[in-house]
């Protein structure tokens, strides 16, 4: 006969349901906020591996916690670490279906919204935006249309400078957009878009005016001819 013990361990494979995640000078914190938190802070995706180190709990459990995050944001389910103190049908089985999803891109995991609204938040962002691009933007979008296919963080060692919402702004405007994922770190690549070419009047990148002889040096990051 099983005895309740028994069956609250029985609750889901290799998942802790008794110990909170150990924070130093901070309650004890839920193992699925918690990832929630950092990929909602998170630029790229991440893989469970790198989530698993972050909030210091085995690669089973993080698995177990996007799965369960997953059905809380398709409305199909609950997310929160499982509890024993607490009957079933009191925590309820069914959340509210969220206009965001959590997706698996590039080896990891990102919020993305979910497609049926793409159009209605693409026309929010360009009549919030800006007509003109600020100098930071515009030397960003230069370093991807010189560089491209290239890496959030490699922008950012070129630039010398954090340049999340300024890419953010760039793919918001239409100019860039995500074309593929690192195959080594699942980092985003972005491109330059046809609308950028429109812009600048032109046909091709290829009609680009040669970077080198701009540069002090010629280099600064570029081996552009």
């Amino acid at each position: 006969m099983t005895s309740e013990t028994d069956a609250a361990v029985e609750v889901g494979p290799e998942l802790s349901i008794v110990t909170p995640l150990d924070v130093p000078g901070q309650p004890g914190l839920d193992l699925d906020r918690a990832i929630e938190a950092i990929l909602f802070v998170a630029d790229e995706p991440q893989s469970v591996v790198r989530l698993a180190a972050a909030v210091r709990r085995p690669v089973a459990e993080v698995r177990a916690a996007i799965e369960r995050l997953r059905a809380d944001y398709d409305g199909t389910g609950m997310s929160g670490e499982p509890r024993t103190d607490v009957a079933a049908d009191v925590l309820g089985g069914r959340g509210i279906r969220r206009g965001f999803e959590l997706r698996e891109v590039g080896g990891g995991w990102r919020f993305y919204v979910r497609a049926e609204y793409d159009a209605l938040v693409a026309d929010f962002v360009l009549t919030q935006s800006s007509t003109r691009l600020s100098q930071a933007a515009l030397e960003t979008l230069a370093v991807v249309a010189y560089k491209q296919p290239i890496s959030r963080s490699s922008i950012a060692s070129i630039r010398a400078v954090n340049v999340d919402s300024v890419v953010r702004t760039l793919v918001g405007r239409g100019l860039i957009t995500e074309v593929d994922a690192d195959p080594e770190t699942g980092a985003i690549l972005y491109g330059t878009t046809e609308l950028l070419l429109v812009n600048l009047g032109i046909n091709s990148l290829e009609e680009l005016p040669h970077v080198s002889p701009l540069l002090d040096d010629g280099q600064e990051g570029f081996d552009v001819d």
